[in-house]
């Protein structure tokens, strides 16, 4: 173990960042899936113990992933999209069909199913880092540089829509960020946010679950106007967090849990605010934001340009899905299905996201590096280093 903790890199309060978080987890989710226990038939352990081995599971990734000199990811970014759409079209033609989506694909053998979104997220986020970083010279370029950048968007953009509106917008949000900074002009920025609006409107009035979409916007923006069962769920999640004071319940002493449909997953930030209080509550918001801060800090430090354009997608990709689950149980924003990274009981999702930590810290880990040793290594690359939207020679 000693061995283990002197081969950790990276920015420390990013480990310290994870630990938290995984901690909290355990609490929430052994306090909030009594419901699902007795609706499985088993015991409340049993699930428990089968979401610590993920979260083990999530943590040794990382450690590998951190490992892995982060400039490896630019090539697998390549074999990644090209198993990726495939897996997408898979998931919406076969795969398995959860709460009216089919965002799931079983891993047989296994018990296990896992959402490819997670899969694509990594994979357009790496790609598009790659593919920036290495077309500053002719980034203004059509054919050669905006039409591949923006194919992979949309395509990635619509596969994830058809069953998971709220996933495709947040990613397609975090690629238009990676393009503002990978200096794309601005013309051609809004080219791709048209065609991703067209996308858009085709998934709300034309897609499979066009139905739920319309019925989740109009319960959140005339709630009073909607049905009992329509707004069961915003309803709920308000009580609980209403209910739960300056200080809350305490731990296990949750009532809303056995009414909130997911309130292990995607309402779990209710189900903590309510045994926590609102001290509870702020102190999550506050772990994120920290998260956000000490993730800036690599972006700008990161020495070549891929880094700091991988390290800010991911980042912004995982802190940006932490507010919207956040602001769904406080209804600011209509109900989404988006789990709150690493502290929600997501499965494999718990996994991706590990990896996505653990890649954050491989590029941390090359900042500390001696600055004659990243001298030597600048030279003998040639990168381009991205600053705030600039390019600069390193």
């Amino acid at each position: 173990m000693h061995r283990i903790l002197n081969n950790t890199k990276g920015d420390r309060w990013i480990w310290l960042i994870v630990i938290l978080l995984s901690v909290i987890s355990l609490l929430a989710v052994y306090s909030s899936v009594g419901t699902l226990a007795f609706k499985q038939g088993k015991g409340v352990e049993i699930i428990l113990m089968k979401h610590v081995f993920m979260i083990v599971g999530g943590i040794a990734l990382m450690y590998f992933s951190h490992k892995l000199d982060y400039r490896y990811y630019a090539g697998i970014s390549k074999v990644m999209m090209i198993v990726t759409i495939p897996l997408l079209v898979y998931t919406l033609v076969f795969g398995s069909h959860i709460n009216n989506a089919s965002r799931w694909i079983a891993i047989p053998g296994t018990g296990l199913s896992f959402q490819t979104s997670d899969l694509a997220k990594l994979a357009l986020i790496t790609y598009l880092a790659r593919t920036l970083s290495r077309k500053q010279e002719n980034i203004k370029d059509v054919k050669e540089s905006f039409l591949p950048i923006m194919g992979s968007v949309c395509v990635v953009f619509i596969l994830i829509a058809l069953a998971n509106l709220s996933t495709a917008l947040m990613l397609f949000g975090v690629s238009i960020l990676l393009l503002i900074i990978g200096r794309i002009s601005i013309r051609q920025i809004a080219i791709t946010c048209a065609a991703g609006f067209i996308l858009l409107l085709g998934v709300i009035f034309l897609g499979p679950r066009r139905h739920t979409y319309v019925s989740r916007m109009k319960v959140f923006m005339h709630p009073e106007l909607a049905k009992a069962d329509k707004s069961f769920q915003s309803d709920h999640a308000k009580i609980a967090i209403a209910t739960g004071g300056l200080f809350g319940k305490g731990p296990g002493n949750s009532t809303e849990r056995n009414y909130l449909p997911e309130s292990y997953s995607d309402e779990i930030y209710a189900i903590i605010v309510e045994e926590y209080g609102l001290i509870g509550g702020i102190v999550v918001v506050g772990i994120y934001v920290f998260l956000l801060y000490r993730c800036i800090k690599i972006i700008t430090k990161a020495p070549k340009a891929f880094g700091a354009l991988l390290a800010c997608g991911l980042s912004f990709s995982l802190t940006i899905q932490a507010f919207a689950n956040m602001a769904v149980a406080v209804g600011l924003g209509p109900v989404t299905g988006v789990p709150l990274p690493l502290v929600s009981m997501g499965g494999t999702s718990i996994l991706f996201t590990s990896i996505a930590f653990g890649i954050i810290l491989s590029v941390s880990k090359d900042i500390e590096e001696p600055k004659k040793d990243k001298t030597i290594k600048e030279d003998n690359t040639g990168p381009n280093k991205i600053i705030v939207g600039e390019i600069r020679t390193a």
